[in-house]
């Protein structure tokens, strides 16, 4: 008599793609710091400052970045601080009709 063995594969996809998601968001917070983001007029661009390693630290350095483009003569118009992962442009013009 020949003796058989059965086996039973089980493939787990939900709590694995859930876990596998958990991951890559723990691991890409690592990858993030602090940014300060401005955007300013005249002409229209946005301005990225950092990378900071607290949101308390980016705050310290908003006025004097603030200052700074303002000496420049422009006209900020909007400032967050962001967790991002590093901007490819530190400044970054956008068109007046956009």
């Amino acid at each position: 008599m020949r003796s058989f063995t059965t086996r039973t594969y089980i493939y787990f996809t939900g709590p694995i793609s859930i876990m596998d998601k958990l991951i890559n968001q723990v691991f890409g917070m690592l990858n993030k710091s602090w940014w300060l983001e401005i955007m300013a007029a005249s002409p229209s661009c946005g301005y990225y400052f950092g990378p900071f390693e607290s949101e308390h630290e980016a705050l310290k350095e908003q006025l004097r970045h603030i200052k700074e483009i303002e000496r420049q003569g422009r006209e900020v118009l909007f400032v967050s601080v962001v967790r991002r992962q590093a901007p490819e442009k530190r400044m970054e013009h956008y068109s007046e009709a956009a």
